[in-house]
């Protein structure tokens, strides 16, 4: 009710002020016309002296007094209207502009606030609304019932005949074999790539039974994915148990923080999925798949969450050893065949240190052994193998692309 007594206060304390000016304009007017007059009058006089002193011709000064008496005629005709009431402005015009602008205000903000606002609920202090937040995460839909309202979506494209052939296949030596892991991890990743994600988290869920305690974070990370999107994009609290599971083993994981920062935003926490998401994007690479979709989100999500003054990080289009720049590529067209190598082996060597430090993917751990494979510092791939390896023990996947980029190397795997 309170909002309703500001707003109206408001609008007549608007309309009051546009009511004065109009009436002053009125006042004003026969001000103006009275000064004109005695400008004119001044004027002729002027003309006068001029003449006197043959400062001007008697030709020049009948001209001016012509164009001048014309100006006091219409002023004078000014003024009396001004002195009638009789403006350009006709005597309603102040008050309906007033009531108007009145009108416009009350209904304009009353159309906002019904769009955009929540028509009768209290203000809420910051813990009620992190309570109530709580219990939407606590009471939302669970997965079957998430799945059961994503709306029918149109028959996927078919797939090449040979490729459904290679499916059906699959799926049939999986009912014979149902402990082969690696099939169904095959199974899981073409079922998603055919869009059909029920069956995907199903072959999923599938590889974490069997794998067990020795389940990776992205094994886990994969099939929260499939959740979500089974669910037409919704974060369930199965997703969110598998999210959690696969932080619990690598809290960098990307793909969890990712779907994670989505849970947020939809329970209503966007303070949270803007620091979770917010960092990861200053963690990842500018052409990294969620890069895009973050950039585009989060100065909206800062500003849901009182960060107003908010700035993207500038993308990082070129992180220490990633490879060479346009420019590098362009001199290194002119370069002799030692400088050429001298540049790779600059850029493999900055790339071996920031693993070293930081970490990085199983995809740079393989590029890095494929270069040393190609500088010829087999010993040293070997040493960098076995690291990864070591590294990503249990993760079949990062185990599998370290091992063909050593078979690359030529140092086995």
């Amino acid at each position: 009710m309170l909002f309703w007594i500001l707003v109206v206060a408001l609008a007549v304390a608007v309309a009051l002020l546009l009511g004065l000016a109009a009436l002053r304009v009125r006042g004003h007017a026969q001000e103006a016309a009275d000064y004109d007059l005695k400008v004119y009058r001044d004027q002729l006089k002027e003309v006068e002296r001029d003449l006197m002193r043959g400062v001007i011709s008697e030709e020049d000064a009948e001209r001016l007094r012509t164009e001048i008496s014309r100006r006091i005629l219409a002023a004078d005709a000014a003024a009396k209207a001004a002195a009638r009431g009789e403006t350009a402005q006709p005597r309603w015009a102040g008050p309906v502009l007033a009531a108007a602008v009145a009108l416009g205000i009350v209904g304009g903000t009353t159309w906002l606030y019904m769009d955009l606002g929540a028509p009768g609920y209290r203000d809420q202090a910051l813990a009620e609304r992190i309570a109530a937040a709580e219990e939407r995460r606590q009471t939302r839909p669970g997965q079957a019932e998430a799945e059961a309202d994503v709306p029918a979506q149109p028959p996927a494209e078919e797939p090449p005949e040979d490729y459904a052939e290679l499916m059906e296949r699959l799926r049939s030596v999986l009912e014979e074999r149902p402990d082969d892991v690696r099939g169904h991890m095959l199974l899981a990743r073409n079922e998603a790539a055919l869009g059909n994600f029920t069956e995907a988290y199903a072959a999923q869920e599938r590889v974490l039974d069997l794998r067990g305690d020795g389940a990776t974070a992205q094994d886990y990370a994969d099939y929260a994915e499939m959740l979500v999107m089974a669910a037409g994009g919704y974060v369930s609290p199965e997703a969110e148990a598998a999210l959690s599971a696969a932080l619990e083993r690598d809290p960098r994981n990307p793909v969890a923080r990712y779907y994670l920062g989505v849970m947020f935003r939809q329970i209503g926490r966007p303070d949270r999925a803007f620091t979770t998401w917010d960092r990861l994007l200053r963690e990842s690479r500018s052409d990294a798949p969620w890069a895009a979709t973050l950039r585009a989100q989060l100065p909206e999500l800062a500003a849901r969450a009182g960060r107003t003054d908010y700035e993207l990080p500038e993308p990082d289009n070129a992180a220490p050893g990633d490879g060479p720049t346009a420019e590098q590529m362009a001199e290194a067209e002119n370069m002799s065949e030692e400088e050429r190598t001298a540049m790779v082996r600059g850029m493999v060597d900055s790339l071996a240190q920031r693993l070293a430090q930081d970490g990085g993917t199983a995809s740079e751990w393989a590029r890095l052994i494929n270069a040393l494979g190609v500088l010829g510092e087999t010993e040293r791939a070997a040493a960098i193998r076995d690291e990864a390896l070591s590294k990503f023990s249990g993760d079949e996947t990062a185990l599998d692309r370290i091992r063909e980029a050593a078979e690359s190397a030529g140092i086995g795997g």
